[in-house]
Order: structure tokens, then C-alpha cells, then sequence
């Protein structure tokens, strides 16, 4: 049993898992106007570890995460604690280069979010979640004690959205990484010329090993950083009428479905595109997640620029694979296989944990064909989460060299056909484009793909540990 697994009553309960069963999700985010009376209210509520978690069904889960900016208003100065990462510290709107490799810019430019940026940094997160009936009664709970709590509330965002399921219509979540709690992984081998699913603690907890094998810089003072997690908070706002409808007109509403699956690269209820054969991966077993990518180098059963092939390129450390002692000598040699099929980095050392929730009503594609321009429609989206033991390294890599990348594997002027901004890359190459091939094997390249999703809101958070918590709440 690896250390992790006995720690886990200072672990909080998101690290491990999502919570489907509660399908009400809010998310407070708070600024501190009066350090000492805030410090005694988040003392004062009840953290869900994941001891907890796992010992009874709990119907309830609160769990607290800090910027770095929030933790300097708390009185608790990050800045002079060795160990915090750069990128957490900046925070996410705080570096105009990091919103370019983001590719936060046009409107999903900081200066256009609802939150996040300038004055409207959060300084708390509070994530509830709770059941549909009993949300209400606790989000009233949490906003009532707010004015004495030496807190204002920036925004209340909410999540009573089906679990599992975007506003496009496609099934989400349906690839996570399975963390080692019981410590089987000695990374480094040749276990780690095929793609595995299977993912080091310390990718995602930090104060244990990671994908190299070794425990990375993080905060000891008071053991604040030990059983923490970097926390992404992103509000991604979706124009499904606009998505469906331009599928629609560029190929017919008959073939808008096809269309959106190659794009997305599953088809809506999750299962992988035909022609990818079924793979064994070490740490899954369903036919969902049981594929790679490896017999489709070129793109044609699932295009290069596809969402679920940029967020996550099944890429192993060999490109070649596992085939004998001579051949994996004459990969690692560089002799085998083509330089653009070993154009992406392997995926083990930038998998992240995703805990997002959609919001907004539910609308099928047909409603959305049909919708008439101009028609109000609430607005959708989802509340996307993430964690992660290096900014840098997971988050930013796979949003910045991946999804927001036009050069993505080879290929030019794409960016991601779902969360791609569409403006011009360093200031001349469109990023507008999608190349793919039909279910007819007829090559195609689509161009002036508008854009589809447009950030509302985002800021790095610290999740500690509960000793951590305590630590930082000790003042």
C-alpha cells in the first residue's frame, strides 16, 4: 500500500472522485475583506476528506480551495514560502503571455470575464455539492453567514446540469486517469513504451513521486503543500445554437452528427470512432477508454485535430510501442518511424484529473437546428475543474501546446475545433481551419470554423491538504 492510500483522511475527497450521485454542484467564489473573521468562518465549516468519502455514503461534500492572492489577503504569504509554483503565484490572468499560450485572447481575452481577472480575482473557492433537493437549503446556509464571515460573495455559479453529459450533447468524462493509490508504478521502464492509463500520485498530490519518479518542489513549512493539489477553475460558455446550426449548414442536418463526432471524436454517447481497433490499456477495461491512436497515425478514423486527440494524444514514450528487444532498440535510436509521428509528447507526464459540471438547460441538437436566430436561449456551459501537481508541466502544456496549438502534431492553422478561439496566431496564421476525412475516406478541410466557446472566468486555486487547511487558517 503506497503512502497515499494511508493518508487519506488529510486528502480532500475531490482528488478521487467526482461525486455523480450529487447532482447539484455550487460554486462560491469569495473575496476576504476581513482577514481574522474570515479565517474563523472556514475553520468553522466541515472539509469532506476522502476517508470519509470512502466510509459511508456521504450526501453532502464542501471543499475549499485558495488563490495565491487570497491566501496573501488571509494573512498567510505564499511569496515567502519556497515551494508554491510560479504559475500559481502569477495566477492565471496575471502574465499577458501566459492568456497568449492559453489562448485567452480576442473575447476570451481576461478583460472580457465575468471573474477572475484584476478586481474580480477570487480570493476563496467554496465547491458544495449536494443533492437536487438539499442544494438549495445549503447554498442559503453558506450566502446567509457571508456578511459576518468577513467575506463578500463575487460569484455564485451553479450546476444542476445532467452529470455526464455537455451542452453540445456528448457524453463527458468519459476518460479519466486511474491514480495509483496502491503504488504499483515504478515509472521509467519499459512498461512506458505503451500507453497506459494508470497515472503516478504525484502527478496529481503533491509531496509524493511523480511520472520521473521523483517528488517535485513543493511548499514543507507546516506541511502545508503534503496531500494538495493545484486546482484550474474555467468557466467555458458554449453556443450549442451556433454549433449545431453551422454543422448543419456545412454539412446538412443529416450529416451535422457525423460531422460534430469527427470534431469531437467520439461519437455522442462516448463510444470511439469506428475503424480504432480495441486496445488493451493498463488501468482501464471498458471498450470506451480500451484504444489508442497508435494504428491511426495518419488521422483517418480519428482526424490529428480532434478534441479528444489533442486533450489527450494516447501517446506513449515509444511512438513505436513494445515490439522486441532489436526494433524498441532502433526507436530509441531514432531509426524507426517517421519525425511527424513522433511529433507529440509522450501523455503520462501531462494527464490531468478532471471534476468539471455543465450548466445551463439541455438542449438536443434538433431543438438547436431549429431554434430560430435571435431566439433567447439561457446561457450554457461548463463549470470546467481540473487538478494537477504542475501547472506548468499538465494544465498549461495541454491547453497550451495542444489544445490551443494551430501546429498541433504537424498540422497548420487548427486549433481545437471545440475551444479553439479562432483569431490569428502571432498575429498573421488563421487558426480557423478543421481537416479530417469523411466517412466516404474523401479528404476535407473546412475553413472559417467560427468560434464556439468563449471564457467567462478562470484563476488558479491551492486545494491543501486538511492539515494544510488547518495550517493556513491558523493565522
Amino acid at each position: 500500500m503506497s503512502a497515499a492510500a494511508t493518508e487519506t483522511g488529510d486528502i480532500q475527497a475531490i482528488v478521487d472522485r467526482g461525486f455523480g450521485s450529487l447532482r447539484a454542484a455550487r460554486y462560491l467564489l469569495l473575496r476576504v475583506i476581513d482577514p481574522a473573521a474570515a479565517r474563523a468562518w472556514l475553520r468553522s465549516l466541515t472539509v469532506t476528506s476522502l476517508a470519509e468519502a470512502k466510509s459511508h455514503r456521504v450526501s453532502c461534500v464542501d471543499q475549499i480551495a485558495f488563490t495565491a492572492a487570497g491566501l496573501r489577503a488571509l494573512g498567510f504569504a505564499p511569496d515567502d514560502i519556497p515551494g508554491f509554483a510560479p504559475e500559481f503565484l502569477d495566477g492565471m490572468a496575471g502574465d499577458e503571455r501566459r492568456s497568449h499560450r492559453l489562448g485567452d485572447a480576442g473575447e476570451n481575452a481576461p478583460q472580457y470575464w465575468n471573474w477572475g481577472a484584476g478586481a474580480k480575482e477570487p480570493h476563496v473557492l467554496l465547491i458544495l455539492l449536494s443533492t437536487e433537493e438539499a442544494i438549495a437549503t445549503r447554498e442559503a446556509q453558506i450566502v446567509n453567514a457571508l456578511p459576518s464571515a468577513g467575506c463578500t460573495l463575487l460569484a455564485l455559479n451553479r450546476s444542476n446540469a445532467h452529470v455526464g453529459h455537455e451542452p453540445f450533447g456528448f457524453a463527458d468524462g468519459v476518460s479519466q486517469p486511474v491514480l495509483d493509490w496502491e503504488g504499483t508504478l515504478r515509472p521509467g521502464g519499459v512498461r512506458d513504451r505503451v500507453y497506459r492509463n494508470r497515472l503516478a500520485m504525484g502527478e496529481v498530490l503533491l509531496g509524493y513521486p511523480n511520472e520521473y519518479g521523483f517528488v517535485a518542489d513543493h511548499p514543507t513549512k507546516a506541511g502545508v503543500g503534503r496531500n494538495g493539489s493545484y486546482l484550474v477553475y474555467r468557466q467555458l460558455e458554449q453556443d450549442v445554437r451556433g454549433f449545431w446550426q453551422w454543422l448543419a449548414q456545412v454539412a446538412g442536418p443529416g450529416g451535422a452528427g457525423d460531422l460534430a463526432a469527427r470534431m469531437v471524436g467520439r461519437t455522442m454517447d462516448g463510444a470511439p470512432l469506428d475503424d480504432l481497433p480495441v486496445t488493451p490499456v493498463e488501468g482501464t477495461q471498458d471498450r470506451d477508454n480500451s484504444f489508442t491512436f497508435a494504428a491511426d497515425p495518419d488521422g483517418i478514423a480519428c482526424p490529428i485535430g480532434a478534441h479528444i486527440r489533442r486533450a489527450n494524444p494516447r501517446s506513449s514514450d515509444d511512438p513505436q510501442g513494445r515490439r522486441g528487444f532489436v526494433r524498441d532498440l532502433l526507436s530509441s535510436l531514432g531509426l524507426k518511424g517517421t519525425a511527424i509521428h513522433d511529433a507529440v509528447a509522450a501523455a503520462r507526464f501531462h494527464r490531468i484529473v478532471r471534476r468539471g459540471r455543465p450548466y445551463g438547460p439541455a438542449i438536443s441538437p434538433a431543438e438547436a437546428i431549429t431554434a430560430a436566430e435571435g431566439a433567447p436561449l439561457l446561457p450554457s456551459g461548463i463549470h470546467f475543474i481540473c487538478l494537477n501537481a504542475n501547472l506548468a508541466r499538465q494544465f498549461e502544456f495541454v491547453q497550451g501546446a495542444w489544445i490551443a496549438s494551430p501546429s498541433f502534431a504537424g498540422l497548420s492553422g487548427e486549433s481545437d475545433p471545440l475551444l479553439g478561439h479562432r483569431g490569428p496566431a502571432d498575429g498573421s496564421l488563421a487558426t480557423d481551419a478543421f481537416s479530417h476525412v469523411d466517412r466516404h475516406g474523401c479528404p476535407r478541410l473546412l475553413g472559417g470554423v467560427p468560434r464556439f466557446v468563449t471564457v467567462k472566468g478562470g484563476a488558479y486555486f491551492f486545494l491543501p491538504g486538511l492539515k494544510g487547511l488547518a495550517a493556513i487558517l491558523s493565522g
